[in-house]
């Protein structure tokens, strides 16, 4: 089932590549003030996004192309961190429904078409691979976080499931905006050029 993003508004790509050569950080600012849950709430929902679906996260290597953040199905929450010197995605996918062993191998609509979904345990979350293609799932209440991509090194999406955090304040003013005037939902921008610019949001309901 094909479905819909609401994107932020566009950024140059020139600046999202400047940034991701010239600031990369170590890991999640775990002494950073959380953001607000009310402010939170009314940036996610001013896209249709369910506050409890944003997350951010560290992925070595690649930066937040800001303008690919936007809701992903009914409510869930997408975004993806870019490395142009690698020419790799890494897709932060959060949406409703479950992951277990009977339903890991289950198609989501971002492997691979003809190959085979592998899937393995590893610690709190499911490593599923097809090809070159490959991600983690990590089971949350009512959601399922999602970090992958095609050719990105097993251990940079173990590097970036492992830094899964909820915004903090500095954060979400980078990952979601101020709601505009109005609360209206903000429609899709152009996406980075590069790759394929954004993640597929065809994803099956059940993990």
């Amino acid at each position: 089932m094909t479905r819909t993003a609401r994107l932020l508004p566009v950024l140059l790509l020139g600046s999202v590549l400047l940034t991701a050569c010239g600031s990369e950080r170590a890991g999640p600012a775990d002494s950073a003030d959380p953001a607000e849950p009310a402010e939170l709430a009314s940036r996610a929902q001013a896209l249709g996004i369910a506050p409890e679906a944003v997350y951010t996260t560290d992925a070595p290597g690649h930066t937040l192309a800001q303008q690919s953040v936007g809701v992903l199905g009914d409510d869930g929450f997408s975004a993806v961190y870019v490395s142009p010197q690698k020419g790799t995605q890494v897709r932060l996918a959060v949406d409703r429904g479950t992951v277990t062993a009977a339903t890991c191998e289950r198609r989501t609509g971002a492997e691979a078409a003809t190959t085979p979904v592998t899937c393995v345990r590893d610690g709190d979350a499911w490593y599923r691979s097809a090809g070159q293609w490959a991600e983690y799932a990590v089971p949350k209440k009512d959601f399922v976080v999602r970090v992958g991509g095609t050719g990105v090194p097993r251990d940079v999406l173990r590097e970036a499931v492992d830094h899964l955090h909820r915004p903090s304040a500095d954060e979400l003013d980078t990952l979601l905006p101020s709601a505009p005037a109005g609360g209206e939902p903000v429609e899709r921008g152009d996406l980075p050029s590069f790759g394929d610019g954004a993640p597929d949001n065809d994803v099956d309901a059940g993990g």
